[in-house]
């Protein structure tokens, strides 16, 4: 099971700004567990979205709970191959 679901939307407007969002629901746990993913969910973007994201596109990350406890290195790996899999 993924530990986050990736949306990619290409913005109406020519700006080639990258946006990105983040959520988790009350589902994933209580806030201190959401928090966690919200950070785990920032630090991959910060890591892999200028370097692999769509420009002028809006990402979102919407963290699942399979995610909390997941090793970063396979998070990683996920995002990497959503991202690749977008851009064909």
């Amino acid at each position: 099971m993924p530990g986050f679901v990736l949306l990619v939307r290409e913005r109406a407007d020519d700006s080639p700004t990258m946006r990105i969002g983040y959520t988790v629901s009350k589902k994933v746990g209580n806030a201190v567990t959401r928090n966690r993913m919200k950070r785990r969910l920032r630090e991959l973007a910060r890591e892999l979205l200028p370097v692999e994201g769509i420009a002028g596109a809006d990402h979102v990350l919407i963290g699942r709970a399979s995610g909390v406890e997941r090793d970063f290195a396979d998070l990683r790996a996920e995002l990497s191959k959503a991202l690749k899999k977008v851009r064909r």
